[in-house]
């Protein structure tokens, strides 16, 4: 009997876990990583794109070097025309990670299939401009 209970126990440990990725990002058609894994990506591969999903003037303020800019609430709108590779990778940001999660989800609603969020400038200890 007490074995049976740790097997279902065990079973929702399993499946909550599962839905908590969900949530989080993952399994929902992008990946949520940290600043300093995106800063790995940055310094080691080619190809990406680095979106800045904040408003203009947070933008002008100051931004991650290289970041274009596409609103958050533009992204379904502007995207297809400024990002045309769907496969690309795309490093989304904003300002504290809500806008980026909600950007990320409408770019994968769009087909892109290589995004990674990683939160919020705020959290953003390395260079910007």
């Amino acid at each position: 009997m007490k074995k049976g209970l740790i097997w279902v126990f065990a079973a929702l440990m399993l499946l909550t876990a599962c839905g908590q990725n969900k949530e989080n990002g993952q399994g929902a058609g992008y990946v949520n990583i940290t600043a300093e894994q995106a800063k790995e990506i940055m310094d080691t591969q080619e190809g990406y794109i680095i979106l800045d999903t904040r408003t203009q003037e947070e933008y002008d303020e100051s931004h991650i070097p290289g970041a274009i800019l596409i609103p958050y609430d533009e992204v379904t709108e502007k995207a297809e025309g400024v990002l045309t590779d769907k496969d690309q990778l795309i490093l989304v940001y904003c300002r504290s990670g809500r806008r980026s999660k909600i950007a990320a989800e409408a770019l994968v609603k769009l087909g892109y299939t290589n995004i990674k969020e990683f939160g919020g400038i705020i959290n953003w200890p390395y260079e910007t401009e």
